[in-house]
């Protein structure tokens, strides 16, 4: 990655550091949602303003957590892994689909304009052999359904 922000430029520096001191692997987590990290709910329900156009991907953290668990007990993982669920999407689809399942409007649209990246989750998958949660739609509605 090539980083524009002085905040990427910190964590490329650490992940290099990380990888050049003590051989780590670079696990790269998407947005991290599930029981009790409910920021985009509480968004929606606020009616904050959003990006639609932005380009997201996420991660429920009963999937990252099982990432980590299996890296850790690998003899030789891969060297960098984006930990990604299968369906990245639109900010606007997620907010839509929220939306919908607690029974309000569609925040307002910021404004913005299109931005963030879309990562592949395909060696993460092959790792995993499957995600509890491979769409937003599956961990959201499992979240609500419980009540968060």
């Amino acid at each position: 990655p090539e980083p524009v922000t002085d905040r990427g430029r910190g964590l490329r520096e650490g992940e290099r550091a990380a990888v050049d001191l003590f051989g780590a692997v670079v696990v790269r987590p998407a947005g991290i949602y599930g029981p009790g990290r409910d920021f985009l709910v509480r968004r929606v329900r606020e009616q904050a303003p959003v990006n639609p156009r932005r380009r997201t991907n996420r991660i429920h953290e009963t999937d990252l957590v099982r990432t980590l668990d299996l890296l850790l007990r690998m003899p030789e993982p891969p060297s960098l892994v984006h930990a990604v669920d299968a369906a990245p999407a639109p900010l606007g689809d997620v907010v839509a689909f929220l939306a919908a399942r607690l029974g309000l409007p569609v925040p307002p649209d910021d404004g913005g304009s299109v931005s963030g990246f879309v990562y592949d989750g395909a060696l993460l998958r092959s790792l995993l052999g499957h995600l509890d949660y491979p769409s937003f739609e599956d961990g959201y509605a499992d979240m609500l359904e419980r009540g968060a």
